[in-house]
């Protein structure tokens, strides 16, 4: 068997056989064929995709390439949640301690933010002492004790899928759809869960900017996940705007601990109450999203999705009180308020500018190795279809460095585009797709 033979025949757009992917792959792993060639197939499969089956199989080999994470001794049903990256994104935060009230576990590997889009590790960081499992022994005994486990990505989890993304990187590559479903479907598949729910992001701050390609992806890993035996749904959301009013992390974990308080975005509750109605309703614990959103409100009004969070916390180092006088969260030095030059309906807030903002003034990173402040973001006042007067208070710079200001102002204003016509507002959960 020869690798060329393998590019040729995918240059056809002919379906390899599985003996063909472990040549690939093996051969890749084991740095016994170079990386011009396997470009070359990267940029095949870019042109000519993958059948359904043959990226099954092709993930599959993905996630044995490193260790797979499983939960033995866990007597509860399993609930990984993705997002593909927003502005704004605090979902899990909000979502773990609600599912984990409803008797279930999350188990998912989280990443740390990259560009214009926040990453969950990195809100959890914002906590003084708060640490993260490093193991999967640490892992099981955290979701254990709370019904919440979360860990970051380590280089024994699928390394096959970090070796092919570098090269995706430098040939162009990185936006290919199958190249993406497998890329995440092989690591969602490395951590064992009842059900996946992928939170798919698309518009101006998500990677996926038109909802076309985002039911593309979601097909595709819908597809992959059900094909390997793991339910998989997934839910195309707006990325338009920023997720909630808050941006940056402590921003986001302040607005999660609220929002568990019953103090809601309507745009987050929205899609938290559509996640756990989907697992609910997999679980035919309910059948009607009514009896879903009742059952959510009596665990956040009593208090017990709290609860479960402030013991999350505890049993990951948080000894001091955050939740309720927030005094340990880090906080910026500067706020700057950015005022409306005239009166009208919000029409649109290009969410990727607040992200970029938030980049800039350090809440983000640009390169993976950067480092962030947890301290500094944007405070939304408006979102679409809000009215706004002349002189109001659109949004709020939290900041620590004033050389930063000038760029990071004028790109919030640029955002917000204002015109006499009244707007609705935008609609948050745009698909389902199982």
């Amino acid at each position: 068997m020869r690798v060329v033979d393998i590019i040729d025949k995918k240059k056809k757009g002919i379906s390899l056989t599985n003996k063909e992917i472990d040549f690939l792959l093996d051969s890749y792993f084991n740095e016994e064929i170079a990386d011009y060639q396997m470009s070359a197939f990267l940029m095949a499969v870019y042109f000519k995709g993958m059948s359904d089956e043959e990226l099954a199989y092709f993930t599959l080999k993905m996630r044995n390439s490193g260790d797979i994470i499983t939960f033995e001794n866990i007597n509860k049903f399993l609930v990984d949640k993705h997002s593909t990256g927003g502005v704004g994104d605090k979902v899990t935060i909000v979502l773990s301690p609600i599912l984990a009230a409803l008797g279930m576990a999350t188990t998912k590997l989280s990443g740390k933010g990259l560009s214009h889009t926040g990453g969950t590790i990195d809100k959890f960081s914002a906590i003084e002492d708060f640490k993260f499992s490093s193991t999967k022994e640490e892992l099981v005994e955290i979701a254990n004790k709370t019904g919440i486990g979360l860990m970051g990505y380590s280089d024994s989890i699928v390394p096959l899928d970090k070796k092919i993304y570098a090269l995706r990187d430098v040939t162009s590559t990185v936006d290919s759809i199958p190249l993406i479903a497998s890329s995440i479907m092989s690591k969602k598949l490395a951590i064992e869960s009842d059900i996946i729910i992928l939170d798919v992001k698309v518009g101006d701050g998500a990677f996926m900017k038109t909802v076309e390609d985002a039911k593309k992806l979601s097909n595709t890993m819908v597809v992959i996940g059900n094909s390997l035996g793991r339910k998989t749904i997934a839910m195309i959301t707006n990325m338009e705007e920023p997720l909630g009013y808050a941006v940056g992390n402590s921003n986001e974990l302040l607005e999660a601990i609220e929002a568990l308080k019953g103090n809601w975005p309507n745009d987050l509750k929205e899609v938290v109450y559509e996640i756990i109605f989907q697992v609910l309703k997999y679980k035919k614990e309910v059948k009607t999203k009514i009896e879903s959103d009742k059952i959510i409100d009596e665990l956040i009004n009593s208090g017990k999705a709290l609860e479960v969070f402030r013991k999350f916390l505890y049993h990951s180092g948080v000894r001091k009180n955050i939740i309720d006088d927030y005094k340990n969260l880090p906080v910026a030095k500067y706020k700057f308020e950015i005022l409306s030059n005239k009166s009208g309906y919000i029409h649109k807030i290009k969410a990727e500018n607040i992200g970029k903002v938030a980049m800039i003034i350090g809440a983000g990173r640009e390169k993976k190795e950067d480092n962030i402040d947890y301290s500094v973001g944007i405070l939304l006042h408006k979102k679409v279809g809000d009215y706004v007067n002349e002189g109001e208070i659109l949004a709020e710079i939290c900041y620590n460095d004033k050389l930063k200001l000038d760029t990071s102002k004028s790109l919030v204003m640029d955002s917000y585009i204002i015109d006499n016509k009244e707007k609705k507002n935008l609609k948050t959960i745009i698909d389902i797709i199982e």
